[in-house]
């Protein structure tokens, strides 16, 4: 009786065509319907559509090697469901698709998307992931704005329709195409996560080859950057108060040591001081990608002018613990208190370097932390640095981002082009003159 409620079937279309056959679904009716990937495969042959199982006589030839396995995991499949629909009938409910779906996934899916995203959340929290945490954090919040069912919602539901919708509602929000790419890439790293955990399966995998494209949201932005005669100002010009004279000193250094981040800046110790034959470095990796064991260490010579700034800091600043720079200003914090501190002395600065710009009659784009890393960047392009050591001085793991992040500043070579133009222009002029 149950049977008209499901059924195996082998899809043979191209777009479900594989190296090794067919993908065979379970689909699921009842006022509507619902796919299940069952992540096997078959050629027509090999498939016995009647009774929905893989075919098992040896007089057939190229039988699927695997028939007998996979036939007693088609059996147990159907016992599990002709279970789930009996108990249905026999408690009178009327049940639709989503019910059979949550009960279902909880033979391969114990926990909930909810229930793994605050487990998730709390365990980086607890690790010192505080950056991680706060970003999934931020998903979670606005997946759950989308989504009212959230709280109900399996991962097998998290598909790619699930995805193209909540993209639509991040577009109906006004998100950019960057801010809805930091939404979905945070969603994708938490799937990858749950398909490595076995929480979910990567047959309902939204992204992917086939998948939602993450990276046709990507928008080039224009980097905001110092000219010369901007950023010789600034280094040479002192600020009218202590708060204002911390940030200029704070963006110098971080400009002289190679765009460093803020978050980077702040985590400075004096462990991080490392001496060798050829001289004194500061070493640290990323603090965005520390925890992952590949993460590549950063060396910056201390140059005289670097060292002038330690100098100042330690000698002008209150600096607490071990720490190199004056960010830190609260001694015994750690994990999530340390971050939160952090965050609010991120915004400190932010604001003092608003008022510093103010200062310099820097108004042509304002000045924040990113601009040093930015004025780095161009100043070495346009000293005709090569894109190589740039690319190692940023960082990057390609060339690849290096020129998309130096593309998006305007290009000196281009510049010199449109110049050649006019001055071509010029010289005919000239010559008709004549």
């Amino acid at each position: 009786m149950n049977k008209k409620y499901y059924s195996f079937k082998l899809w043979e279309r191209d777009s479900y065509k594989y190296k090794h056959g067919y993908a065979i679904w379970l689909k699921i009716q009842k006022n509507g319907r619902k796919m299940y990937s069952t992540g096997l495969y078959a050629w027509p042959h090999q498939w016995d559509g009647e009774r929905e199982c893989f075919v098992t006589d040896k007089r057939t030839k190229n039988l699927h090697p695997n028939r007998e396995i996979n036939n007693k995991w088609l059996l147990k499949k159907k016992v599990e469901i002709d279970n789930i629909i009996d108990e249905f009938e026999r408690a009178k409910i009327d049940w639709t698709i989503f019910q059979f779906d949550q009960i279902f996934n909880k033979y391969t899916e114990p926990n909930n998307v909810t229930e793994y995203l605050k487990e998730l959340i709390n365990a980086l929290y607890d690790s010192n992931h505080e950056g991680n945490a706060k970003c999934y954090d931020q998903m979670f919040h606005m997946l759950g704005l989308y989504d009212r069912k959230l709280l109900h919602r399996v991962f097998s539901e998290i598909d790619l329709k699930y995805v193209k919708d909540f993209d639509l509602f991040l577009q109906k929000r006004g998100c950019s195409g960057n801010t809805r790419k930091f939404y979905l890439k945070q969603l994708r790293a938490v799937l990858n996560k749950a398909v490595e955990d076995k929480k979910a399966s990567d047959s309902t995998y939204p992204f992917g080859k086939k998948g939602f494209r993450i990276s046709k949201l990507e928008e080039e932005t224009r980097k905001r950057f110092l000219v010369s005669q901007e950023i010789g100002d600034l280094i040479l010009k002192e600020g009218s108060k202590p708060n204002i004279e911390w940030a200029r000193k704070l963006f110098i250094f971080a400009y002289y040591c190679h765009g460093m981040s803020y978050i980077d800046m702040a985590h400075l110790k004096r462990t991080n001081l490392v001496q060798y034959d050829n001289g004194f470095y500061i070493e640290y990796s990323r603090k965005k990608i520390h925890e992952n064991s590949k993460a590549k260490l950063h060396h910056i010579r201390i140059t005289a002018e670097i060292q002038e700034l330690l100098d100042w800091f330690e000698n002008n600043t209150v600096l607490i613990e071990d720490y190199l720079l004056p960010i830190v200003s609260i001694a015994g914090y750690k994990g999530r208190q340390l971050y939160n501190h952090i965050r609010y002395r991120y915004r400190r600065y932010e604001e003092n370097l608003k008022l510093l710009a103010s200062e310099l009659g820097i108004t042509r784009q304002g000045l924040t932390s990113h601009v040093a890393r930015h004025t780095m960047a161009m100043t070495l392009q346009n000293h005709e640095i090569s894109r190589e050591v740039i690319s190692q001085i940023l960082g990057h793991k390609s060339m690849d981002t290096t020129n998309i992040y130096l593309n998006s500043f305007a290009d000196p070579v281009i510049d010199n082009a449109a110049k050649t133009l006019y001055e071509i222009k010029q010289e005919e002029l000239q010559r008709k003159r004549k």
